[in-house]
């Protein structure tokens, strides 16, 4: 079974005027689907790989051939981490959180906006392209960042949420100044997946 583009759950144009349509439309139609295109087409030269999911082959990276790691590494990564992206932001979003991922995020940070600087913290010290996250460890949560498409599935962590601050996720609106983009994306986060997502990671 090839691997391929989700849709996106909403309109190009739904996340303004947090994220432009134009963004959009690269991030997903070119971006996203460069990523699926290239995961394929490593898969390909090991079609015993084919039954498994793009969540498997990243949570499983160092048993996948040593001829496509890299491939797989950070296509299967691209392809995991931004069918997540897509999903947990919605039109008119923002808020805060409820119910256990509240509170776990109450007892582990002290607040939502002391999370959310320190998450944003993450994000704005990440040396060129990559991503900021909140983990689970089975319930336990962390912030962290990682380069390119990397996933914390590799470290045997839950990703719960994650911006994207490659430079084509935000340059054509925020140019430069990723630190903006980081604090306006929080009115784009759709908590209600978010906390699914931590929910799963209870599991």
């Amino acid at each position: 079974m090839a691997h391929e583009l989700p849709p996106l759950p909403y309109d190009y144009a739904a996340l303004e005027p947090v994220i432009d349509s134009q963004t959009m439309k690269l991030h997903h139609d070119m971006h996203h689907a460069a990523y699926v295109k290239n995961l394929n087409a490593a898969i390909e030269k090991h079609p015993e790989l084919a039954s498994k999911s793009a969540e498997d082959l990243v949570r499983g990276i160092n048993t996948v051939p040593e001829d496509i790691r890299g491939a797989v590494r950070n296509n299967g990564g691209g392809h995991v981490n931004h069918s997540m992206f897509w999903k947990i932001m919605k039109p008119q979003g923002g808020g805060a959180p409820a119910g256990k991922l509240a509170d776990a995020i109450k007892s582990t940070f002290g607040d939502l906006k002391t999370f959310q600087e320190k998450f944003n913290d993450a994000g704005v010290k990440q040396f060129g392209s990559g991503w900021a996250w909140l983990t689970s460890n089975k319930g336990a949560l962390a912030i962290s960042s990682t380069a390119n498409q990397d996933n914390p599935m590799t470290q045997g962590l839950y990703p719960v949420m994650g911006n994207d601050v490659w430079e084509h996720a935000y340059y054509l609106k925020y140019q430069n100044r990723r630190a903006e983009y980081l604090t306006a994306w929080w009115n784009a986060v759709n908590w209600e997946e978010v906390a699914r997502r931590y929910d799963a990671s209870l599991k």
